[in-house]
């Protein structure tokens, strides 16, 4: 399919298009149930008749295989969508909930209506989910949306522009191309709600800039993802389920393990069952896999490349300045205060270090900043529990890498440093939508005759003997 670019908005149109989208969502029209399902549904016909032409721009962007688009891109997508379609009418129901005595007679609601305009900024790694999933939450919620994906994939943000604003009024949904310039453009102006998928560095410019208004915000962030391999690990499964996880998409997942620990029982072992993995997943030269992607830019990539220098290589360590290639690398015990160790990897290389005390291991997690995700692999449901109550970060899979992600039963989200709410399923409608408290009071004079001045000696004293009840 021949994707032409699409008119792009001048940075002096901004303020004007923000303000047709303010009288779009003024009108009603995206309360309306039918309307937002009927639109999730004439998005997901354009994502599916552009969907090879999605594949090529991932591939031209990350070197992405298709197979790879289609299970972590696309596949999340479409599962996405039948999801929200199936459940929309009952998520945006009202909520009742008891009623307090003092509130007596009457009822209570929580209804979730849509914030209004939304603004969702989105990254380069995964570039077409990563944009169109929120879009759906705020669509499902009943928002009027301006998208701003990453000028580092400039081929899938063209055909993503194509999609939306070809075939959208530009007052209901809207993609903004382009690069810091518009991003300043759009965070000049006043939104309802911000959701913003990226670096931490980033996230803090956003909440700046959204505390101006005092904007409410999702930040999607990142950080240093430990993943522990103890002594009664399945070691060759650990390793396949590591190696995939780390390597998929050259390791530019938020969510990919960071680092890892391998308890010296089994260390030996496990480092050849990993380097197994790795050359089973892309052949004896991975710089020639169809398999395995490229670094998305020069910045990134010589960034990457000096980290090479950080520790002893143990498996991988060579590179293809022509292609931007990075082969799976692992090394071994970086200094702890080595950019590697400092800073989230978002690349192809993975630090290894041995343990024996799991104390220790927990010891060193906590004391750092809370992560994203963390990653345990033990048959022991003790070890398991002291895991998740001894660390903290945005999800946990144990005895697997990066699938939490994967399910719309659960948010996805980051704690601390690695992110501020969630998404995903309902946690996406309710993301976008604002919880509004709703008191229907008796019209029938029965107050309660302690409630209304003047305060007498006597009804203190009432007040007093009430009140004792909840001491």
């Amino acid at each position: 399919m021949n994707i032409q670019s699409t008119e792009q908005i001048p940075i002096s149109g901004i303020a004007e298009l923000l303000k047709l989208q303010r009288a779009f969502f003024d009108s009603g029209k995206t309360r309306d149930i039918s309307f937002r399902i009927s639109q999730i549904k004439k998005l997901h016909e354009l994502v599916n008749s552009h969907q090879q032409a999605l594949m090529d721009a991932l591939q031209k962007d990350l070197h992405k295989p298709a197979y790879e688009s289609l299970m972590t891109e696309l596949g999340p997508f479409y599962s996405e969508v039948r999801h929200f379609i199936r459940h929309i009418r009952d998520w945006s129901l009202p909520e009742t909930v008891a009623t307090s005595l003092f509130n007596t007679p009457g009822s209570s609601q929580i209804i979730r209506e849509p914030y209004g305009n939304v603004m969702v900024i989105a990254p380069w790694n995964y570039p077409f989910l990563l944009t169109f999933s929120p879009l759906l939450g705020a669509m499902a919620a009943g928002n009027c949306v301006i998208l701003k994906p990453s000028e580092h994939a400039p081929h899938t943000s063209a055909v993503m522009a194509h999609i939306i604003n070809k075939h959208f009024d530009s007052s209901y949904i809207h993609l903004i191309e382009g690069g810091i310039e518009e991003t300043q453009a759009l965070l000049a102006e006043r939104w309802d709600y911000i959701f913003f998928t990226g670096g931490p560095e980033i996230g803090k410019i956003i909440y700046q800039s959204a505390a101006q208004h005092l904007t409410p915000v999702t930040l999607e962030l990142g950080g240093k993802s430990p993943c522990i391999v103890h002594k009664d690990a399945n070691l060759k499964l650990a390793a396949k389920r590591i190696a995939w996880g780390k390597w998929i998409n050259s390791g530019q997942t938020c969510l990919a393990p960071d680092y890892l620990f391998v308890h010296e029982d089994v260390k030996n072992t496990f480092v050849q069952q990993i380097k197994e993995a790795i050359h089973a997943h892309y052949g004896s030269n991975p710089l020639q896999s169809q398999d395995y992607g490229k670094i998305i830019n020069r910045r990134h990539y010589e960034r990457l490349k000096s980290y090479l220098t950080n520790g002893n290589i143990i498996e991988g360590g060579n590179y293809d300045d022509e292609h931007l290639r990075i082969e799976p690398t692992i090394i071994e015990n970086p200094a702890t205060d080595s950019p590697v160790m400092q800073e989230e990897i978002f690349g192809p290389i993975l630090p290894l270090y041995t343990y024996s005390n799991l104390e220790d291991v927990l010891t060193f997690i906590r004391q750092r900043e809370k992560p994203l995700a963390a990653y345990l692999f033990s048959r022991s449901s003790s070890v398991q529990k002291t895991f998740l109550q001894q660390t903290s970060s945005g999800g946990v899979t144990i005895n697997d890498t990066v699938l939490h992600i994967s399910s719309s039963e659960m948010p996805f989200g980051g704690v601390g440093k690695s992110g501020i709410g969630g998404y995903h399923g309902k946690y996406s409608f309710d993301t976008f939508s604002h919880k509004k408290a709703v008191l229907h009071r008796s019209v029938q004079p029965l107050d309660n005759l302690l409630r209304f001045p003047p305060y007498s000696m006597s009804r203190l004293k009432i007040m007093k003997e009430l009140l004792k009840r909840f001491l």
